[in-house]
């Protein structure tokens, strides 16, 4: 807990050194992410809004994910980060956005989507970047796990702005 509290804060301050703001877009975290962000006091300076979309019609009606994706390549893919990201950014104008899905457990995998398969998305203006990742442990240490990369994901985003811009 202490460290995502970090992670959050020093998001925080490297996001108004960039005068930016970041929206996240959750499913298999429920709110996670957003919750750890809100938690910095100041953060409504720097944090818009927060998606908890589970299921796959609110992934299509909050955020645009096309239908199509969930029966094609399933919930907890690439793609359907991807349009997470775009979806959250889009509704929310923010500069930043991190969405993710998995399969925190103790049921739901498979084998080709075994429990602890996460995929995690960051969308920065227009760039995006994502990767999937298989973490270990049980529903709460893979929500934790998947919260604690997605910040550090967006910190490490936000500081390549930050270099860019010196």
């Amino acid at each position: 807990m202490k460290e995502i509290t970090q992670l959050a804060a020093e998001l925080g301050r490297r996001l108004q050194v960039l005068n930016a703001h970041v929206t996240a877009a959750e499913s298999c975290t429920g709110g996670g992410i957003s919750e750890a962000i809100t938690r910095i006091p100041g953060s409504s300076a720097w944090f818009e809004v927060g998606y908890v979309t589970y299921s796959n019609r609110q992934k299509t009606e909050q955020l645009n994910v096309p239908a199509e994706l969930f029966s094609t390549v399933g919930a907890v893919s690439r793609e359907v980060v991807e349009a997470m990201v775009r979806g959250a950014q889009k509704k929310s104008r923010a500069h930043f956005a991190v969405a993710v899905s998995g399969v925190a457990g103790p049921d739901g995998g498979s084998p080709s989507k075994p429990v602890g398969t996460v995929w995690l998305a960051w969308g920065v203006g227009e760039r995006m970047f994502s990767e999937e990742q298989h973490f270990a442990g049980n529903r709460d240490e893979v929500r934790r796990q998947t919260v604690k990369a997605a910040l550090e994901g967006l910190l490490r985003h936000a500081a390549a702005e930050i270099s860019n811009q010196g």
